[in-house]
């Protein structure tokens, strides 16, 4: 597979159609299939770090995505109860300039647009895969309506609850963290200060809430978390009442109240993640962003890992064991994020008095604490590990 290659993707998400897209822009016949009848605007706001934009703009896609965006120009950690800041980092210029590239906040609709636009085609709708088959020839797809399709390779990204990985690893146990989500999105004007809003915290004793404004300020998106052993629906079309997410945090700032009671509609979901899987990929199939490394968001990571993997595999595939070399460019970084992310929930989550003063000192040098993770520059990492 060293010449122009026909890939089949799995899942039109954004992993899936930047995948795609830079895919195409290295020569391959890409065809991308999912399981729904139609887009839709589902879900929320997702935040873009510099490693992230930095491969957006090297597809030329970024200023599409910077004006889709809000720039979250600074970062505020928030006491749970008096709303009073104890901690404030700038972001903004000072963050661009450190880390490579801008940290945004964008609705998850408008950076799905952007990829249709930029991938200049319709994906295959309807098309659930079911099962994966591969040969020494080529690899082939089977769908839930009796239909199929043929390729040199298959990309799953099809999520956490991925098809494609059954293919490629046998194990395949989800991990439920015992915790769900409110998530939703408020017109700015219901929200005291929300026009001052930038990647915005609210740490509590067993809760925490993240906001930040998308769509040009117009909107804010909020994510807020409780323990909940109970609830163990993972969806993205699960829905609530706000009165739930409201009663949950009761006794906080008035802020957060008004931000959780101002939604229209809330979502609500479980979290769950998956221990990092042994492999990623067989001689012809491979596995991209959620369905290779399905993380929490409490490092606001997910959406950025597949962005960089996506580079990665264009980088790789035409190569020589290509899909393999992938994998190894890109597991120890994802599987670092993937368990860093479930001991954040923990730090922001920590009981008033000793424990929240140590969290809070430990805040104070968060710039250099992730540094690791924003300044990665994939390409030149990938360069280094060509033969």
């Amino acid at each position: 597979m060293t010449s122009m290659t026909r890939v089949a993707v799995v899942g039109s998400g954004i992993g899936g159609l930047t995948a795609a897209i830079a895919l195409r822009a290295r020569g391959h016949e890409v065809d991308v299939y999912d399981q729904a009848g139609e887009l839709s605007e589902i879900g929320a706001g997702v935040s873009l770090g510099g490693n992230g934009m930095r491969v957006l703009d090297a597809l030329g896609l970024g200023k599409a995505v910077r004006e889709a965006s809000s720039n979250l120009h600074r970062i505020q950690f928030h006491h749970w109860r008096t709303g009073e800041i104890f901690h404030e980092h700038p972001m903004g210029d000072w963050y661009e300039q450190r880390f490579g590239g801008p940290f945004l906040g964008i609705h998850r609709a408008d950076f799905h647009q952007v990829l249709l636009t930029a991938f200049d085609g319709e994906p295959h709708l309807g098309r659930r895969c079911v099962a994966v088959h591969e040969s020494a020839t080529g690899a082939g797809l089977e769908f839930a309506d009796g239909s199929g399709a043929e390729a040199d390779v298959v990309v799953g990204a099809d999520g956490l609850r991925s098809t494609v990985r059954h293919h490629v690893n046998d194990t395949d146990e989800a991990v439920f963290a015992a915790m769900s989500c409110f998530r939703g999105l408020v017109p700015v004007d219901r929200v005291p200060g929300g026009d001052t809003f930038g990647l915005t915290f609210f740490l509590g004793p067993g809760r925490h809430l993240v906001a930040y404004p998308v769509r040009g300020g117009e909107l804010i998106n909020f994510v807020a978390y409780v323990p909940d052993p109970e609830w163990t629906l993972e969806s993205w079309s699960a829905r609530c009442e706000p009165a739930e997410a409201v009663a949950a945090f009761a006794g906080w700032s008035p802020t957060v109240t008004a931000l959780l009671a101002g939604a229209e509609e809330t979502g609500r979901w479980a979290l769950y993640d998956r221990e990092p899987l042994r492999r990623w990929s067989t001689e012809r199939v491979t596995l991209l962003g959620d369905a290779a490394h399905p993380m929490l968001p409490h490092a606001g990571q997910g959406t950025n890992q597949a962005i960089e993997d996506a580079a990665a595999l264009a980088h790789f595939l035409g190569q020589p064991d290509g899909l393999h070399r992938y994998e190894q460019a890109r597991k120890a970084r994802t599987r670092q994020i993937q368990l860093g992310s479930r001991t954040n929930a923990t730090c922001f989550q920590v009981p008033d008095g000793p424990p929240a003063e140590e969290r809070n000192a430990r805040l104070a040098g968060l710039p250099q604490m992730v540094g690791w993770i924003h300044e990665y520059d994939v390409y030149a990492n990938l360069t280094g590990n060509d033969s």
